[in-house]
């Protein structure tokens, strides 16, 4: 499907679902329109829970607040400056400004480099407690714990407000479902995917994560506004923790990470809520609830998806299809020489890592590393399990890992960089594990890595992916170029290897970081991969560090070798050197180990193993 035809799509969608909301007054009584006026803003809301939570992985409770950013800022100036075309401009202005800063400030603590998911839900579960505590502290100002009401607001029909709300969740839901079905909006799935991999891949996640929980925040500012306008009355309850959970609860029961799910939550709950609250006055709740959980026991991933499977199982047991590769999406081209945007060549060596010591309080796993490496040389680190190279790795890729000591790359001090800094300036690192991203796509996978050189389009897919050749180079050899459209959980071990190689010479590194690149591989396998190395350090001419623990593969395509052993560096030589060694075979030795060639790290869970 072209771009063009994909567009038109959604936009006809759209005029589907606005036709429906100009005639729904004439077919609806004058109490469902008042009601869902309500529920089409509140849908408004719910869809920016889903933006977070489904496709950014942020579980949020504090949106509530950004509605009440925008009510109260309505409320507030029309009660105490009474209502004229300027101040109901300035209300709207200063709604979002508020929204806009409360949204910064919990975004510079809930998303800073380091936070976790489960820290950022937190601090969205007390923002509801202190914004409410601060409308009851306001007396007569904010109205207390009575809010306020009775202010004079935009002189309009029921069925204009009603229309109102509805364009502007009909605008939302078409905008936020172009975005997530861009370019962008599969960096967001990959930040939920896989974050760890998007900063090695030198993405910010933390910026990535503000910026749309601020673009989040404006909408249910402007949504609040709406509300209190047309219901001329604000309460600090639109800012609480029941209004935000239930939020939650809508975007959970509708289906999490497909937009018409919270939206369609929110209207069928909400407003069957009011009429629930009215024929069953004490009950009611306990009935919303136990439905709750009924649907979520037995449909977790909501109503939607449910929906829109139970066709596509009955067609696939009456009608049972031939798999069909399907087209890929994306043509991908070699980048020429002059568009590679890679960090720009140093002065002196690629790798110079002097006096790097890591400690975990009273261990030491790493001390007095010193060593150099240039571009186009291969050097291997090899040495028993628990001799730090891993360790090495990160310390390298991430500034803030060591305890002490300087690393130099292609000429600047890392310093205390996080890592998507360090691959500014030319670091990439492959890790242990394949570690990709599993729900997207080859080519999406692809598309990511090159994210940081070419910014994402918010509304539009790419057609074609120009990478470097040392990326392409991956891609042809190892037969990933006919693979493009096959999710990334269905490749074989091997092919993720090559995919996650071909990701990070996509960065265009000037320094490459592997970590056991051949782990599992089969013969064949290990020797392609050993051929591309040779050709990344001497053609392409990159510094690549290599973890290996068959010393017969380190032999053949290292150009030095450098041995590690309870944190230290025991030797650094030239292969024939380290192979012939008495050290290295008592190091070996006193591992336990009968020789390097038949040592295997040990894996678990698919984790990182430090070694």
């Amino acid at each position: 499907m072209t771009e063009a035809r994909r567009l038109s799509l959604i936009l006809a969608a759209a005029l589907l679902a606005l036709a429906a909301i100009f005639a729904g007054p004439t077919v609806l009584d004058t109490y469902s329109v008042n009601v869902l006026t309500r529920s089409l803003l509140y849908a408004a809301v719910a869809l920016t829970v889903d933006l977070l939570w489904g496709y950014l992985g942020i579980l949020t409770f504090g949106q509530s607040v950004f509605f009440a950013c925008g009510a109260y800022a309505a409320g507030l100036v029309f009660t105490h400056m009474d209502f004229t075309p300027g101040n109901a401009a300035l209300a709207l202005a200063l709604g979002i400004g508020a929204a806009l800063f409360t949204a910064a400030i919990v975004g510079w603590l809930a998303f800073w480099h380091g936070a976790s998911a489960l820290y950022a839900s937190v601090i969205t579960l007390v923002l509801p407690i202190v914004a409410t505590q601060l409308l009851y502290s306001g007396g007569t100002f904010t109205g207390s714990s009575s809010g306020l009401s009775g202010f004079t607001s935009f002189d309009l029909s029921t069925e204009a407000w009603f229309w109102l709300a509805g364009s502007f969740l009909v605008a939302m839901t078409t905008l936020a479902y172009i975005v997530v079905q861009s370019d962008a909006g599969r960096l967001l799935v990959a930040v939920r995917e896989n974050e760890q991999r998007c900063k090695y891949l030198g993405l910010n996640t933390s910026r990535l994560k503000i910026r749309v929980y601020l673009a989040c925040a404006v909408i249910g500012a402007v949504a609040g506004y709406i509300y209190a306008a047309y219901a001329m009355v604000v309460a600090p309850e639109l800012a609480g923790f029941v209004f935000g959970t239930e939020l939650v609860i809508w975007t959970a029961l509708g289906g999490r990470g497909t937009l018409l799910g919270p939206v369609f939550g929110a209207l069928i709950v909400d407003y069957e809520s009011a009429q629930l609250s009215g024929n069953f006055p004490f009950v009611w709740q306990l009935i919303i609830g136990t439905v709750f959980v009924l649907v979520i026991v037995a449909f977790p991933r909501g109503l939607l998806p449910m929906l829109f499977d139970l066709p596509r199982r009955l067609l696939g047991l009456l009608r049972p299809r031939a798999a069909v590769a399907r087209p890929a999406r994306v043509a991908l081209a070699t980048l020429d020489a002059a568009q590679t945007q890679g960090a720009e060549v140093g002065n002196g060596p690629a790798l110079a890592v002097t006096g790097v010591a890591r400690r975990f309080g009273s261990l030491t796993v790493l001390d007095g590393i010193d060593f150099k490496a240039r571009a186009g040389e291969l050097v291997s680190l090899v040495g028993p399990n628990g001799a730090g190279k891993t360790t090495l790795m990160r310390c390298i890729a991430d500034g803030a890992e060591r305890s002490a000591g300087t690393i130099i790359v292609n000429g600047h001090d890392i310093g205390r960089r996080p890592p998507e800094a360090c691959v500014a300036l030319g670091v990439g690192r492959k890790f242990q594990m394949a570690n990709v991203f599993e729900t997207l796509t080859v080519a999406e996978c692809l598309q990511i890595a090159r994210a940081r050189h070419s910014r994402p389009s918010l509304w539009r897919r790419a057609q074609r992916l120009p990478l470097p050749e040392a990326a392409m180079h991956v891609i042809a050899t190892t037969g990933l170029d006919r693979q493009l459209s096959t999710p990334a959980h269905l490749l074989s071990h091997g092919l993720k290897q090559a995919l996650e190689l071909s990701m990070v010479l996509a960065l265009e590194p000037r320094v490459l970081l592997l970590d056991e690149p051949t782990a599992g591989l089969t013969k064949t396998e290990r020797m392609q991969i050993g051929a591309i190395l040779i050709d990344l350090a001497k053609k392409q001419g990159l510094c690549v560090l290599l973890v290996e623990h068959d010393l017969d593969f380190v032999r053949e395509i290292s150009s030095r070798v450098i041995v590690l052993h309870q944190g230290r560096i025991v030797l650094d030589g030239s292969v024939e050197e380290v192979v012939a060694s008495e050290l290295v075979k008592q190091v070996y030795a006193g591992s336990g180990h009968a020789g390097i060639a038949h040592e295997t790290a040990p894996k678990t869970g698919g984790q990182e193993v430090p070694a």
